[in-house]
């Protein structure tokens, strides 16, 4: 049971919530309208480390919807910032596109290919053999191996594509070294989000597609959590998992349905009802 008229802040996935690959996902413009209508503090928080803040920003405003770069939060961006806490003005050798290139570099890491401190992966059209081989042949040097985020897959228009989790496979196969995951579920990423809107985790819901990542790290921080089936997830997804989001919905245009309603029903006196009848996809 939510309700989401009471909560103050909103940290959302965009893979498979917002948009599936360049096509919004439906009741996605309501609900962000409702979001700014209502002044709710909100967050975009996104596992791909493809993007920087402006460019999503910017591919939102080509599917219509106004939302300044302050509102998204990245896996590159989290991984930039463990780098600086753990070792300020190291260096590393990547493998990515300019979201995670961005965040290094703003945050002081330079890059190095002959024996740099990390070998960083996330997703990015850069990756290849040789790229591969490199990184292998660093870590076995003695370089540390950092992955942007632990997805192995994420959607696009038509299926799903590899992403960071399957990228850097290889490379811990043929070191025998595991890499260390910055993006979610790590909770850092979703503490330092909270930070950002200034909410405390029982203030706040984390609304994603994945059960494997955005609901539990919304869990185990502390979160109320909505699933959406528009993405990842159906209804059988949710049998593989011990765990339960509080909320299954079917995308997140729900959300200020479920609010509206509610609000309705109080101000007529009738019961608050916040959970709605989820039809299988």
């Amino acid at each position: 049971m939510i309700d989401f008229d009471e909560i103050k802040g909103f940290i959302c996935d965009m893979d498979g919530v917002i948009y599936y690959g360049n096509n919004i996902l439906p009741g996605v413009k309501e609900f962000i309208h409702w979001l700014q209508d209502t002044k709710k503090e909100y967050l975009f928080l996104t596992n791909n480390s493809s993007s920087t803040p402006k460019e999503l920003s910017q591919k939102l405003s080509r599917m219509g919807l106004d939302v300044s770069e302050n509102h998204f939060y990245t896996s590159a961006l989290a991984t930039a910032a463990f780098l600086k806490d753990q070792a300020p003005g190291c260096s590393a050798y990547v493998i990515g596109e300019a979201g995670l290139f961005n965040a290094l570099y703003n945050a002081g890491i330079t890059m190095n290919d002959v024996d740099p401190d990390y070998v960083v992966v996330g997703e990015g059209k850069s990756y290849s053999l040789d790229a591969l081989t490199k990184a292998t042949n660093l870590v076995l040097a003695g370089a540390k191996l950092i992955g942007a985020n632990s997805d192995v897959s994420g959607p696009i228009e038509h299926g799903i594509a590899p992403a960071c989790g399957a990228l850097i496979a290889p490379i811990e196969i043929a070191t025998g070294k595991k890499a260390y995951f910055c993006g979610k579920p790590n909770p850092l990423m979703m503490r330092t989000g909270l930070r950002i809107l200034n909410c405390h985790s029982a203030e706040a819901v984390m609304v994603g597609d994945r059960m494997d990542t955005d609901v539990i790290t919304g869990l185990e921080s502390g979160m109320s959590t909505v699933l959406v089936l528009s993405g990842i997830s159906t209804q059988e997804t949710l049998k593989e998992y011990a765990y339960r989001p509080s909320v299954v919905l079917n995308g997140v245009g729900d959300i200020p349905r479920l609010a509206k309603k509610a609000a309705q029903e109080s101000v007529s006196g009738t019961t608050n009802v916040t959970v709605t009848k989820v039809t299988e996809k």
